[in-house]
Formats: structure tokens, sequence, C-alpha cells
């Protein structure tokens, strides 16, 4: 499936893991596997599938249980509702927001297609289901707020359908078919993403005086070692850690997004 898609495959062969009942391996000699065709003809194949791929890391299985189904059939009714419903962009909304919103939905499906994609080529299924529910959510807010474009709207749902496609064939083939979409999803061409669009506008920074956090920056994304440092600095509640105290070592750490302070106290 992932050659088939254009996705890089993973460079060593990777196991499932196993699944538990009641703390026990599912075996046919214990008598406790779960068959799951009732399931099935109750909610659905790509319930029970999206509920096994969410439920634990693929190698290191888990526990079953069925209470967690509902919650993956909710949600599925919700990308139902979401996709089939109607958008009216509102047209008294200002200029500059509707160019925010529309930057942020770009940035925010340009990320799950990054996040997405490189989950899905580690066999990392249950947090590749996790960014798809975080894409969905954000997708009900998008259209509440009905401030970007309808053709916006279409991109990005588009978007949304071609991700979800390997994990829910049945219901996205159907979805896409109800759109007027050309036949058939599982013909088209995988989402990619653009690493510039990506990119956050902002970032926030944690700040940490021996350990402790102490506060939390939003800032641009792309400021300099220096200028992060004298943004800490100069924040109150940064200040009021290191009064009466004597800096030693400053680390900033970017790819964390953090900067730490060692302090100790002040010479006299």
């Amino acid at each position: 499936m992932l050659k088939a898609m254009g996705l890089p495959l993973p460079e060593t062969v990777l196991g499932h893991g196993w699944w538990l009942v009641d703390e026990q391996k599912m075996s046919k000699s214990r008598g406790n596997v779960i068959t799951p065709d009732d399931y099935v003809s109750e909610v659905g194949a790509d319930t029970i599938r999206t509920y096994l791929m969410f439920l634990a890391p693929w190698e290191q299985g888990g526990e079953w249980d069925a209470s967690g189904i509902s919650g993956i059939s909710r949600w599925l009714n919700r990308i139902w509702n979401l996709v089939l419903g109607n958008y009216h962009p509102q047209e008294k909304i200002n200029l500059d927001t509707k160019q925010k919103a529309t930057r942020e939905l770009s940035r925010t499906t340009h990320q799950t297609i990054k996040k997405v994609t490189e989950d899905l080529g580690r066999l990392h299924f249950n947090t590749m289901v996790a960014a798809l529910m975080e894409f969905t959510n954000y997708l009900g807010k998008v259209k509440e707020a009905q401030a970007v474009t309808t053709l916006d709207w279409e991109k990005s749902i588009d978007t949304l359908l071609r991700l979800l496609s390997p994990t829910t064939p049945h219901l996205t083939e159907e979805l896409w078919q109800k759109t007027g979409r050309e036949y058939s999803i599982h013909n088209q061409s995988w989402p990619v993403w653009d690493e510039a669009l990506a990119k956050d506008e902002e970032i926030t920074l944690v700040v940490q005086v021996n350990g402790q956090v102490c506060d939390y920056l939003e800032m641009s994304a792309g400021t300099n070692k220096s200028e992060t440092e004298r943004l800490a600095l100069t924040a109150p509640k940064v200040q009021t850690f290191l009064e009466g105290k004597q800096i030693r070592k400053v680390i900033v750490v970017p790819e964390r997004l953090k900067i730490l302070f060692t302090v100790g106290l002040a010479n006299h």
C-alpha cells in the first residue's frame, strides 16, 4: 500500500504486538480471542479498522477495550457531517480576519499532511489517527467561523479525505463520490506538504530557571538566539526568578523551544 501511494517503506520489518484481554494474550488455547465480525456488522469495517490502528502503537499491541469503539464511531460520523454539511462563508468579515484565517488553514493543512505522511511511513498508526482527529476538530472550528472562501474550504476537505483514505477506505470513497469528485479516491495522488507553508508564524518558548518553568513566551518563529535570550531576560516573571542571583549559564534550545538559565547566589 505504501509503495503504491508513493510513500517511503519502513527500513526494517515491523511486526505487530500482542492484543490482550484482561492482561492476557489472545490465543485459541485460552479461548479469549475476540472475533470482530459482530462489531463490523454493527459499526462497519472502517470503524473497527481505525479503532485497532488507534488503540496502541502497532508494534507494541494493547488491551482490547470495546468501549473505545464508540468514540471512533462518533468521530467518523462527525467527519461525515463535516464533509456533507453546507459551507457558506461570511461576507461581512473584514479582510485582515479572512487573510489570517486563510493562512492558519493553509499552515494547519500542510502540518497535518507532513505529520500523517511521516507517521504512516513509519507505521505509527495511532499517532497518525490522532493527527487526523486534531485536524477534524480544527476544521469544525473553521466551518463555524466561516471566514475562509468556499474554494479554500473545499481544498481542505479534499486533503482530509485523501489523508483518511488508507485508514477508512470505504467511508472516504463514499464521501468522495457524494461530493462529486472524480472516481476514485484511491486513484488520486497523495497530498504533498510545503515545508515553508507548514512553518509556524509564532512559537511558544518555555523558560526554565534551574530546571523550574517560570514563564511561557510567545515570539515569532525564526527569532535568533541573542534576541531570544534578550526577550527571556526582560520578561517580568523571569526577572522575578532571577532577582538577587547571578546567571552562570544560558542555554537556548531552538529545536525544543526552550531557554534554560543556570543561576546561583549573587556575589556581594
